[in-house]
């Protein structure tokens, strides 16, 4: 299993099920190979060479079909091939294979393939048949944990999330108690909805060394460092009885993964996100549509750039870092506001910014955070030249509060900035790292939807 997100492998040949081999296709062919028209009077002696050679050339169809699931299932996930003419061109494979794969994916309860007419136009203006993912689906458990609470979610493929329980806000100083309520929660979301579940996936605010599942620094959680949450997690969710993997990350990595295949990064071959959420600042990147995590899982702390070296101090021991110079409360305390234990940091911060933008203080303490955002992203862009930079939580509002400002301190403080520029974006996901949480789950199914799910439904 790829826990970094990368792109589906074809797994081993071998043959898909005998109901995908046969489904009719409405322009003359069938999902398997099409049988030779017969002659009016064929030799009784070549009949039984015939049957065979038709046998494996239908075996040899169905082997590449295999080979070809987990690639169309994560082209129709991504919402990359809408029809099954789009997804027969980017598998580069006939029209019969593509039908093959494609009903063996809706056998499996995973896309749904629509016939009717009226769908968006194929080859020579004729109706190609749709493809979408199965509302009614398997779904992945996603959990996140951050310093103001926590919250449960069943997703689904697509990146939708299907449901999620209501965000809790006291965080207890023992991983295992805060694990266990959040499985709890999404245990009966799963109950609640009756849906097939294909693993669990986490998200938490840390570094996540690999290949341990450690959090080797929850900074802004009072976790001991190198708690082992992966393995938490997973003793969690066996205890509820929910079946499948169960796998850990970094909230920003998972973000960004999130963003990339359903977001702001579509498309994006080097992709930089940079977000704040409920305390601290993260940063992840793609690379050729892989999530970079360095050798142990802990590329990409962005928070811990100096920006402010007389600025104020950051929990790791340093002065002025992003961390503590561009996250919500330090926009609070710039603003001269003093949390309340109402709601989350996040949201005092995103309704100062939003309602009262127009007030002196609020707007120079805005302007005084763009500054120290630009100031990491500037440095950002002239180590990594991404092609692409979204931003997530309150860098979000930001942007959307002075989009001219942060763009210029970038293109004025990096040398790529300067030579044309970098597309500055904000990530379009709500809960993306809950989506990207469950992408961990999916991973396997989409590296091999017939392994991951195939016998089970056998």
């Amino acid at each position: 299993m790829n826990g970094n997100g990368a792109p589906p492998r074809v797994g081993d040949v071998t043959t898909v099920s005998a109901a995908a081999a046969t489904t009719p296709d409405p322009a003359g062919e069938t999902a398997g190979e099409t049988a030779p028209a017969a002659s009016a009077a064929p030799p009784a002696p070549a009949a039984p060479s015939a049957a065979a050679a038709a046998a494996a050339s239908a075996r040899t169809r169905l082997e590449r079909g295999r080979g070809a699931l987990g690639p169309a299932l994560e082209l129709v996930h991504t919402g990359r091939a809408p029809t099954r003419a789009v997804l027969t061109a980017e598998l580069g494979v006939t029209r019969a294979t593509a039908g093959a794969v494609a009903a063996e994916l809706e056998a499996l309860g995973l896309i749904r393939v629509d016939s009717r007419p009226g769908g968006a136009g194929g080859a020579q203006g004729r109706p190609s048949h749709r493809l979408a993912v199965d509302e009614n689906g398997p779904v992945a458990l996603a959990a996140q944990v951050h310093p103001d609470g926590f919250r449960a979610a069943l997703v689904g493929l697509g990146g939708r999330i299907v449901a999620t329980a209501p965000g809790k806000v006291t965080v207890s100083a023992d991983p295992a108690q805060v694990l266990g309520a959040v499985v709890e929660a999404g245990a009966a979301l799963l109950a609640a909805s009756g849906r097939r579940c294909v693993g669990a996936g986490l998200a938490v605010p840390s570094a996540v060394a690999e290949p341990e599942g450690t959090a080797l620094n929850p900074l802004h959680l009072a976790w001991p460092a190198g708690s082992p949450v992966r393995a938490i997690f997973a003793r969690c969710v066996k205890a509820a009885g929910i079946d499948g993997p169960a796998l850990t990350g970094n909230d920003v990595n998972l973000a960004a993964l999130a963003e990339h295949r359903h977001g702001a990064g579509r498309s994006a071959q080097h992709l930089l996100c940079v977000a704040t959420g409920h305390r601290g600042v993260g940063g992840a990147l793609v690379l050729d549509g892989r999530l970079h995590s360095g050798s142990a899982g802990l590329a990409l702390e962005v928070g811990h750039l100096t920006v402010n070296p007389e600025g104020r101090a950051c929990h790791c021991g340093s002065r002025g870092c992003l961390d503590v110079e561009a996250d919500p409360l330090a926009f609070l305390t710039a603003a001269g506001r003093i949390p309340g234990p109402e709601v989350s940091l996040l949201q005092q911060a995103r309704d100062l910014l939003r309602t009262e933008y127009a007030e002196p203080g609020v707007r120079a303490a805005a302007e005084e955070l763009i500054d120290r955002l630009g100031l990491g992203l500037a440095g950002l862009v002239n180590i990594l030249n991404p092609d692409r930079i979204i931003l997530g939580g309150l860098h979000r509002e930001l942007l959307h509060a002075d989009p001219e400002r942060l763009r210029a301190v970038v293109a004025d403080r990096s040398l790529w900035g300067r030579s044309g520029g970098v597309p500055i974006l904000p990530c379009t996901l709500d809960h993306n790292s809950l989506v990207g949480a469950a992408e961990l789950a999916w991973q396997p199914v989409l590296d091999d939807p017939l392994g991951a799910l195939g016998a089970a439904a056998a």
